[in-house]
C-alpha cells in the first residue's frame, strides 16, 4: 500500500494532507525518514508520524443527527460540545466537512481519510439536502433563482434541486459545500434563514435517528457511500 494511502486508513488525515505530512519529512518506516507519498509499506512496517506509532483501524463510519450548539470539529476547547463526543468510539473519528453549530442533522464522522476526502470534494458532487425553515414567505420567484444558481462573494452557486414545503419552507439539494451557503442563498434572494436541518448525504438520510444519537454504518452504507463519491 502506498504510504499516503495507509496514513489515510489508519485515521491520521485525509491522503492530501498526509501527502503534506510526509513531505515535510514527519513520516519514518522502520526508523528512516520516508518523503515519498507513494512509497509502499506493508502491515508490520513499523510507520511513525513524529515520532508516534501509526497503527491502521477498522474502517469506521458513522451517521449522526447533530444537535444545536454542537461543533463539527474533533475536539472542542471551549464550553461547547464536539460532533466526536456524540459517538461511542475510541477510534480516531473527524466529520466529513462541517455542520454550524446553529445548524443541525446528518453529519457523517469517518477515520478514513480517502472515503471523507471524496465525499467533501465538490469534484465528486456528492449530494445534500437541507429542509430550511425561512423568516418570511418566500415567492416562486426566487425559488426559481435559487433552483438556477445566484451570485454570492465567492462566485455564482450551481444549479439546485428545491422543493416549496410551505409558505416559509423549503427543502434543497446541493452538490456544493462552500461555506453558510444555504443561509447565503437565502439572503441572497431577500429571505433569512430561521431554521437549517440537513435531512440527508447521498445515499444516507436521517430517518428515525433521534437528535444527538449516532450508529454505526454497515457496509453495505459504506459501499453505496463510496459508490456516490464515483468509486466503484
Amino acid at each position: 500500500m502506498r504510504l499516503a494511502k495507509y496514513l489515510a486508513h489508519s485515521g491520521v488525515a485525509s491522503r492530501r494532507k498526509a501527502e503534506t505530512i510526509i513531505g515535510a519529512g514527519r513520516v519514518r518506516v522502520d526508523g528512516r525518514v520516508v518523503t515519498a507519498p507513494a512509497a509502499a509499506v506493508e502491515l508490520g512496517d513499523d510507520v511513525r508520524v513524529d515520532g508516534r506509532a501509526v497503527v491502521p483501524e477498522g474502517r469506521e463510519v458513522w451517521i449522526v443527527n447533530k444537535p444545536l450548539d454542537v461543533i463539527s470539529t474533533a475536539d472542542e476547547p471551549g464550553k461547547r460540545t464536539a460532533v466526536v463526543d456524540l459517538v461511542d468510539s475510541a477510534a480516531r473519528l473527524y466529520p466529513v466537512g462541517r455542520l454550524d453549530a446553529d445548524s443541525t442533522g446528518l453529519i457523517l464522522l469517518t477515520n478514513d481519510g480517502e472515503l471523507a476526502n471524496r465525499l467533501s470534494h465538490p469534484r465528486y458532487g456528492v449530494e445534500k439536502t437541507y429542509r430550511v425553515a425561512l423568516r418570511k414567505p418566500i415567492r416562486d420567484e426566487a425559488l426559481e433563482r435559487l433552483a438556477d444558481g445566484v451570485t454570492l462573494d465567492d462566485g455564482p452557486t450551481a444549479p439546485a434541486r428545491v422543493r416549496r414545503r410551505g409558505e416559509r419552507a423549503i427543502e434543497i439539494t446541493l452538490r456544493e459545500g462552500r461555506n453558510r451557503q444555504v443561509r447565503r442563498m437565502a439572503e441572497a434572494v431577500g429571505n433569512r434563514v430561521a431554521e437549517l436541518e440537513r435531512i440527508s448525504f447521498g445515499p444516507l438520510r436521517l430517518g428515525r435517528l433521534g437528535r444527538g444519537k449516532s450508529r454505526l454504518l454497515d457496509e453495505t452504507e459504506v459501499d453505496r457511500l463510496w459508490k456516490d463519491a464515483g468509486h466503484g
